[in-house]
Order: C-alpha cells, then sequence, then structure tokens
C-alpha cells in the first residue's frame, strides 16, 4: 500500500461508518488539479540540472489550498497526492478555512549550494505562478524548506503579480511572517500530548517522551516538552540519535541542532547513542515519531513500548501498523489533529498579511493552544461516545465538515 493508497484507506473507513456513500466519497476521494513541471537550472560548475517539480491541489471546498513544500530526494507524485488529501483533512480538523495542498522538488538540497537552491526555488516558482495565490494556493515550509525559501517564493511572486506576502506562511518575520510561526507545529504537538496525559489521569510532568526527528518539529516539541517538565530520554536525526533514562540535556542538544551539527556528535555523561529505529521501541511514557511518513510499519509497531503515540510527522503509520496499536492498547493520536499546529499559525499569519496586521507572539500562542484544546476536545467526544479509535474519529469531523462544504456548494 503506498502513501495515497494508505492515506484514502483511512477515509473510506470513515466514510463507512458515516454512511456518506460512494457518490460523496468519490468526491472526497478526488484531487482538484495536479501540476508536474520540469525545473531546470544551470550549476554553478555550468552544468544544466533538471529536477522535477510538483504541486498538488486537493479539495477547496472550504477555502483556498494550503499545505507546505518539501525538497527531498525521494519525493514522488504519490507521495505529494497522499500529503495533499492529509491538508484537507488536518486544516478541517482544526477549523480552519483552507483545503488541501501539497508541493515538492525531487532534489537533495545537501548537494545544492545556497545559489543553486534559490534558482530551483525561483524557477518552480515561475512554472507554478498561475496555481498558487493568496486567494488559490498557498505553500509553505516542510522537509528541508525554511523561511529564507519562503522569502524566495513570495518575492518571485511579487515581481510577477504585484507585492504579496499572502502568497506563502512561514516566511522571516521581517517580511510579514508571523511570531510563533516557526514553534507552532511542535508546540501544537506538545498541547495535545498534554491534554491526552491530563484526560488519562496523568501528568505531562515527569512523563518520559522519545523524538524521532530533530528538525524544526522534534526540536520544538522537544524544548516544549522539557519546558513543562517532562523527561527527554531520547531524540535522533538523519544520522542517528542519543539517550538517557535521566533526561537528556535538551537545550544543549538544540544548540548542536542549530549549529548544523549531528546529534551522532553529542556527548554527555549519562548519554548513549540510539538508533532511529530502536529509538521507536525504547522505553518511554510518549512516543513522537517527528521525521519522514512510513516508519512505523508492522514490525515495528509490535515492538514499541510507549503507551502512547503523538504523530507529529505527517502519515508514519501504516494502516496495518495503526491496527496492530489497536489491539495492543496503544493510542495514536494522528497527524491530522496532532501537527496541525503549523497550519493553524499559517492560517493566522495569512489572515494578518491580508488584514495588514501584526500580532504578539503571547496572542498567536494563546490563539493556538484554544484552537488546538477546541480540536482535540471535539475529537475526545467522539472517541469516548461511539467508541472510535482516536484516527477514526478525527477522519469523521474532518470528512464531515469537507463533505458539508462541498455539498453546500455544489458539484
Amino acid at each position: 500500500m503506498n502513501a495515497f493508497e494508505a492515506a484514502n484507506h483511512y477515509i473510506s473507513k470513515a466514510s463507512r461508518i458515516m454512511n456518506l456513500g460512494p457518490r460523496v466519497e468519490r468526491l472526497l476521494l478526488s484531487l482538484e488539479a495536479e501540476h508536474h513541471v520540469t525545473i531546470p537550472i544551470e550549476r554553478d560548475s555550468g552544468e544544466l540540472a533538471v529536477f522535477s517539480g510538483y504541486r498538488f491541489q486537493h479539495n477547496s471546498a472550504r477555502g483556498p489550498t494550503k499545505g507546505g513544500l518539501r525538497f527531498h530526494p525521494t519525493v514522488d507524485a504519490d507521495e505529494v497526492r497522499a500529503l495533499a488529501t492529509l491538508m484537507t483533512w488536518k486544516t478541517a480538523v482544526v477549523n480552519v478555512p483552507f483545503g488541501g495542498a501539497k508541493g515538492g522538488i525531487t532534489c537533495d538540497p545537501s548537494e545544492l549550494s545556497q545559489g543553486e537552491l534559490e534558482r530551483v526555488t525561483r524557477k518552480f516558482v515561475e512554472r507554478i505562478s498561475q496555481e498558487i495565490g493568496p486567494q488559490r494556493d498557498i505553500p509553505a515550509p516542510d522537509v528541508n524548506t525554511n523561511a529564507q525559501v519562503m522569502a524566495w517564493i513570495m518575492d518571485q511572486y511579487s515581481r510577477q503579480h504585484g507585492f504579496a506576502p499572502g502568497v506563502v506562511t512561514g516566511k522571516p518575520v521581517e517580511l510579514h511572517g508571523s511570531e510563533g510561526r516557526e514553534a507552532a507545529t511542535g508546540y501544537g504537538v506538545i498541547c495535545v500530548a498534554e491534554n491526552f496525559l491530563h484526560d488519562s489521569g496523568k501528568c505531562l510532568k515527569d512523563a518520559t517522551v522519545a523524538i524521532q526527528g530533530f528538525g524544526n518539529v522534534g526540536l520544538f516539541a522537544a524544548l516544549f516538552a522539557k519546558e513543562h517538565g517532562a523527561k527527554v530520554v531520547a531524540v535522533s536525526d538523519v544520522s542517528g540519535g542519543v539517550a538517557n533514562r535521566d533526561g537528556l540535556d535538551v537545550s544543549a542538544l538544540a544548540e548542536l541542532a542549530r549549529s548544523r551539527r549531528s546529534l551522532a556528535e553529542y556527548e554527555s555523561d549519562g548519554a548513549s547513542p540510539i538508533t532511529n529505529e530502536a529509538l521507536l521501541t525504547c522505553e518511554a511514557d510518549v512516543l513522537i515519531p517527528a521525521a519522514l511518513g512510513g516508519v512505523l510499519t508492522p514490525e515495528v509497531a509490535r515492538e514499541v513500548r510507549a503507551k502512547v503515540i503523538v504523530e507529529a510527522a505527517n502519515a508514519p503509520t501504516f494502516p496495518e501498523a495503526d491496527e496492530i496499536f489497536e489491539q495492543r492498547g496503544i493510542t495514536v493520536i494522528p497527524d491530522i489533529l496532532a501537527n496541525a499546529g503549523g497550519v493553524t499559525v499559517s492560517y493566522f499569519e495569512w489572515t494578518q498579511n491580508l488584514q495588514c496586521l501584526r500580532w504578539t507572539e503571547r496572542e498567536v500562542n494563546s490563539r493556538l493552544q484554544q484552537i488546538m484544546t477546541d480540536a482535540y476536545g471535539t475529537i475526545r467526544g467522539l472517541v469516548q461516545s461511539r467508541k472510535l479509535g482516536w484516527r477514526t474519529a478525527a477522519y469523521i469531523v474532518a470528512l464531515g465538515r469537507v463533505a458539508k462544504a462541498a455539498m453546500l456548494r455544489g458539484v
């Protein structure tokens, strides 16, 4: 089952419970548009390089489409389709007025100079500039993209269409980005984890947390977990990771990551090396997969020892693994809820851009916490009242909102 088939598996499951019927289900499974482009650039060496680029829009019934742009050598059409679909449900779960989209460029940024990366980004925007826009489709950072890449996108689009900061979110604050946007996904993950533990009669304070992935999301999740009194016992990046049953020095690890050094270089008394695979099955109260998708396979699911999994990455769990977790009594808080903090603050940034406003970080975080808590409460109510799994309940909430909007607008 590829990534797109896995995403549609959950939609079909929720649709059957809701009795949406084949007509509505077919509408919700279909993408509105797929844009495939080639991106030729001249390398610093003078050599010509040609990359593949994608921007797919899944559903705009509830508003302009929204979704990240990732640069990674494994990016392909199936992955982008799946992630565009997930964005539709994610924006619906937190009830912000967007649909779902996703984009990507098949490249390895580590093999590109800063100038080459800029040329790739600007050429991509030239090729898709008619398909994006503040009222049409709004990109954002994702894997291997950041505020600088968003700044290039805003500038290139504005050169062609006039000044338009609302065309993209996750921009530098100096270019009308939002306070709190960089930390938003990690903040939302910990907000959801804290709510779940509280409802379970536990507390994030003194809970043990393991985080796979130490990019933007994993780093901020670790910092916020530590701030709330949790013990971060294991973290990893692409190079491997470190573990310490007594808790890691998260501030030191964050400093290492921000200096672009790998976690494999970290040395501290009591800390020992751990592989990415071993981290997923280490002993912890909370497991946070915050790297790429598809890491929680059926084989891994049988060995996981965490009591709850909070999906900070997109689609980290195979459907077959989901069933194993359910059989084993391990709760999985799904990605379309757990990592929706990023798109929520992207909505705040977009709103500020359109209205020429600026909110403080305190205002942003307060609004984010309220939206994440409200979304969590809605899904929890469905879990409890209908005895459903968290993922199924989240999809029911999302499908209900999107299907109603689509039907009211007309096919």
